[in-house]
This record gives C-alpha cells, structure tokens and sequence, in this order.
C-alpha cells in the first residue's frame, strides 16, 4: 500500500447525524450482508442509524426492514413492486423509490454518511461510484465493484479522499493488519481461503454435483451467489483481484492458501518477514460492524474463539487444476486490462444458470473460458469500455447457454 492509500484509509470520518450517530446506506438491505449489518445497527442504536435501504426484488423484507428502522428512504429495484412498497409504507415518512436509476440517485444524496455497498455482483458498481463521487465513505462488500472497474473506482476515491473499507473478511483481516503499518512496505498478503465444501475432490466427483449440493458452506452463511462462488474457489480469485486494488499491490504479492478452519482470516507479510494474522471465529457481523464503526473499535456479544478448545490449524496450497476457476482468475489478474470485467461477467451468468440447473458444475469453468477467449482484449479501458465489455460477455454467455 503505498502513502496516498494509506492517507486515505487511515482518515477518520465523522458522523453528521443526530447526536453523533453514523447514518448508513445499506445498498442491498434485503441479502446476507445487509441483514446483518441491520443486526449490528440493532445492537449499537447509539452509534448507528438506518438512512437509506434498497433491495432488488425483495419488497416484503425491506418492507419490514423499512417498518422496523424508519430510513428517510428506500429503493426498490424491481420497478413493477413501487406499488406494493409504496402502500404499506403510506402511513410512514419514509420516502419510497424504484427503479435502477434511482439506486444511483440516491447514492448521489447528502442524507447519510457512510454506504454499505452489499448490492451483489456488477450491479453495485455505478451506486458505489456514484457515493464516492459525492465524498461518501464506502464499507465495501461488493469485490465485483473493484474486480469489473478498480482502476477507475480507487483513483476516484483518491481523487475524492474517501476511505474505501472493506467488509470482506480476508480484506478486512488485511486492512486490520495494516493499521499503524503506514510506511512498512508489503512484502505479500496471504487470503485463506476454506475450500468450500469439496475441499479434497476431483473432477470425476464434480461432474455429478448438484445445486443443493454446492450450496452447503462448512463455515459460512452467505448468499446463493457467494456460495457457489466459494464451492468453484472464483470467490478467491475474484478477492486476489479485488486485493490488488484495494492495497496497491502486483499480483505477485498476492498468495492464497487453504486453510479449512476459517480461524484465520487472512495475513500480511512485511518486508521483514514478519507476519501479521487476524483471527476470529467465522462470523461476518464482525468485520462488517468494523467497517461501520472504523476507526473505533465497538464492544459485542459476538462468539469468542477459545484457545482452551484449540484445534490444529492446517494450510496447503489450492488445487488449480481441479478447481480451474482460481487459474482463470488469476489469468486475468496478471493480464489485466478489461478481462477481469469479462471474466466477472461470465461467471456471474454461469452462476445464475447452474442456480437454475441449466448447467453442470464444471460447465461453468468451460463457459467462462470460452467467453474470456472470445471478447476482445483492452489493455487500458475507459468506464464506458468496462460497461461494454460486461455486456458483451454476458450475451456471449447466454448464447452459449441459450438463456
């Protein structure tokens, strides 16, 4: 990480609410990671206000999220349910609005001061560049956000001095390990990674896996898409490229290791050959409530690890060759240029298809392949190229397919 990130990170920004309490933005309220950040706003009513909340499709939960913690607004995406959320909310203050656009003009707004960005995949990307073009700090848990366009989303958080937190565990592990470390230089950052559930397969047992199967995380509950992610390790390649961003590194200084007990959330190794941990049970409201209260550290009921209980922790290397979407991602991690936006963009199409059993598990290795070969290469793309690049992957996918 070099000094201008480390300025920038390190920066404390303060709430203008009320009585010294942060308004939030959660950007995807109704999924895995907004819920919880809505228990962690539960728990600190004191430190923390919900402002805005948004869901794509959900209308029923943001409608109880909505009752529940009274935001000056929501958003929802799907234009078609304006109706339903705008009549049960009536009776309310709370200001109602659809559409995708109003995602973004929403993230435009001065009524909050830090985003949750928990929209899954690429659709988070233009309400999170919107926030860091009007100086919001960001709690970032979408990686498709810096995976699809992080050139041009960390140059403008320089440009606009916001802090960009991350809320990743491994990327949360690995921003904890730099604070205080401002002018020690990176030697290289280690990201665990559990292995999913078919730690230890081959292919000769992936090609019969099916849906319910890959949707069974040993150690964390997380959404369908991040899931099934985690299962084909993608979710790792995507975080070595998201990490890349995020601290200012070459992918050469980028590692990943195995390590099936998810104690370790990730390392950073100096240029001493020291080595900084962060360790934890596997719990996301941790770093999730880190990033909403950086740079203070707030007290929790949260489980405890027990040294007392202590099991032997093991590491080894990822198995590239069975799991061939961690290759592919780092492919695109050492090319760069727009094939990480292109590889993003197949997968999030394969996921969607084998979430609907229209293809098999490895078929979403070869459909992603197929695509990365077939768009063409930009070593130094625009936004607007990074915007055609996506959409051009995903009709070649869904030709492919036939979706």
């Amino acid at each position: 990480m070099n000094e201008q990130q480390h300025s920038k990170t390190d920066s404390v920004y303060s709430p203008s609410g009320v009585g010294g309490i942060k308004r939030i933005a959660i950007f995807g309220s109704t999924g895995s990671i907004g819920t919880q950040a809505l228990d962690v706003i539960a728990a600190n009513p004191d430190k923390f206000s919900a402002e805005v909340l948004t869901a794509h499709h959900n209308d029923e939960l943001l409608i109880q999220q909505a009752l529940q913690f009274n935001p000056n607004m929501v958003v929802i995406g799907d234009e078609k349910k304006y109706a339903a959320v705008k009549q049960a909310l009536a009776t309310t203050t709370i200001k109602v609005f659809a559409g995708e656009k109003a995602l973004e003009e929403v993230a435009a707004m001065d009524c909050y001061d830090l985003m949750l960005a928990g929209i899954v995949g690429y659709a988070g990307l233009k309400p999170t560049l919107k926030a860091i073009e009007n100086g919001k700090a960001i709690a970032l848990a979408n990686k498709e956000t810096l995976v699809v366009a992080g050139d041009i989303v960390m140059k403008k958080a320089v440009e606009h001095r916001v802090p960009v937190i991350p809320v990743d565990s491994e990327h949360s592990a690995i921003f904890q390990c730099l604070v205080g470390e401002t002018r020690n230089r990176i030697e290289k950052v280690i990201l665990t990674a559990s292995g999913g559930p078919f730690l230890g397969r081959k292919p000769n047992y992936l090609v019969n896996v099916k849906r319910e199967h890959a949707l069974q995380h040993p150690n964390w509950s997380m959404g369908a898409k991040i899931t099934i992610d985690s299962a084909t390790l993608m979710n790792k390649g995507l975080e070595m490229i998201e990490a890349k961003w995020l601290f200012n590194l070459k992918p050469e200084q980028i590692q990943v290791v195995v390590h099936p007990q998810s104690i370790i959330h990730s390392m950073v190794q100096f240029e001493d050959g020291s080595i900084k941990a962060q360790m934890g049970l596997p719990d996301m409201k941790l770093p999730i409530q880190y990033a909403m209260a950086f740079p203070k550290r707030i007290p929790n009921s949260f489980p405890r690890y027990d040294f007392k209980k202590v099991s032997t922790l093991n590491f080894e290397e990822p198995d590239l060759r069975t799991f061939r979407n961690l290759a592919l991602a780092i492919e695109a991690l050492n090319k760069g240029g727009n094939l990480p936006c292109v590889m993003n963009a197949a997968n999030e199409i394969a996921v969607y298809a084998f979430l609907r059993n229209r293809i098999n598990f490895l078929d979403m290795t070869d459909l992603i392949e197929k695509v990365m070969q077939k768009v063409p290469f930009i070593e130094k793309p625009t936004l607007e190229e990074y915007f055609e690049s996506d959409g051009e992957a995903r009709n070649f996918a869904a030709d492919i397919i036939k979706l």
